[in-house]
């Protein structure tokens, strides 16, 4: 009996040990960008392919390069493909082939202009765009003299802001920060004494749970709003419409995964998050201020249920 044990025990740490075995020796590379959940979400998955036994490496990307990057097989995936800022580059890369749209979040997205609720006061047609557009003297600031002061993200995340503000004909001139980090810095300084102000925000993240806020509404997002001047309301102009306000949030992936790394690509086709993951995961490094690493370890402890069965 004591050698069936044994035997037993030793077929179980080989089944154990083949589990865990590297579908390559090459490293899987995954990408790095600008924002919080996505750096977290980036280690998470990451996290997920080591623990299959593959090995994982990670590398700052541009975030619209980023698809072209994966097509050539550069870049092994990308985890957060946010319609509104990247759905074009991701679309022309989709079309060149090399890449694929391997999963969709449960997540909905949208990307806009938005402002803290403490901004209404002060501008009580709000959400209204013509009516923000009306209180434009109230966002004005000696950089942008008598024109209000809007507050968009970083320059490679090509939100078109002012060829919206350019269609729109808005008293509005466009500031881009250097990061998300700069954002939330102009909300909690804006804070203190309750300065109305408008920037760009995201959801999922976590600023809405501690600067409760609103989008602003833009004429409808519409397909073609963007590109033709003929679809939207301005009738010579792109741009003149909002982001799409129920955007999708997909994870890509290069074409030659599933062949290199089998058991992690099996894993990725089954990712999805929610909102709240999202948000959680954004939380644990802009508010609890964890290194990402730790975060997505820290994520991954508390949330097992989820992840595991993705690699069974």
């Amino acid at each position: 009996m004591r050698t069936s044990n044994k035997v037993l025990s030793c077929v179980s740490a080989l089944l154990a040990a083949g589990a865990a075995q590297a579908d390559s020796s090459d490293p899987i590379i995954a990408p790095i960008h600008n924002w919080s959940s996505q750096i977290v979400m980036s280690h998470v998955i990451g996290k997920i392919f080591e623990s299959q036994g593959n090995h994982v490496e990670y590398v700052t990307t541009d975030s619209q390069a980023v698809y072209e990057s994966v097509r050539l097989g550069d870049v092994t995936f990308e985890p957060e493909v946010w319609e509104g800022a990247f759905g074009a580059s991701f679309r022309a890369a989709l079309e060149k082939g090399g890449i694929e749209d391997v999963a969709t979040h449960q997540a909905v997205t949208r990307e806009d202009w938005w402002y803290p609720m403490w901004t209404k006061d002060a501008c009580p047609g709000l959400p209204d765009w013509q009516a923000l557009n009306d209180c434009a003297a109230k966002f004005a600031t000696p950089e942008t003299g008598d024109k209000g002061r809007f507050l968009g993200g970083p320059v490679d995340w090509l939100k078109h802001d002012a060829e919206k503000v350019e269609a729109l004909g808005m008293n509005f001139q466009v500031v881009n920060a250097g990061s998300a980090a700069a954002i939330w810095a102009e909300l909690a300084a804006a804070e203190k004494d309750k300065t109305p102000v408008v920037v760009f925000n995201w959801t999922p993240n976590f600023a809405e749970a501690v600067w409760p806020g609103e989008f602003v509404n833009f004429p409808e997002w519409v397909e073609g709003c963007d590109t033709d001047p003929a679809v939207g309301p301005v009738p010579d102009k792109t741009f003149d419409c909002g982001n799409p306000a129920n955007g999708y949030l997909k994870i890509a992936a290069w074409e030659g995964m599933k062949e290199k790394w089998p058991t992690s690509y099996a894993a990725l086709q089954k990712v999805t998050f929610t909102n709240a993951q999202i948000a959680e995961m954004a939380k644990l490094v802009d508010i609890d201020e964890m290194e990402p690493e730790d975060a997505a370890q820290a994520w991954l402890d508390a949330n097992e249920a989820v992840w595991k069965p993705w690699t069974e």
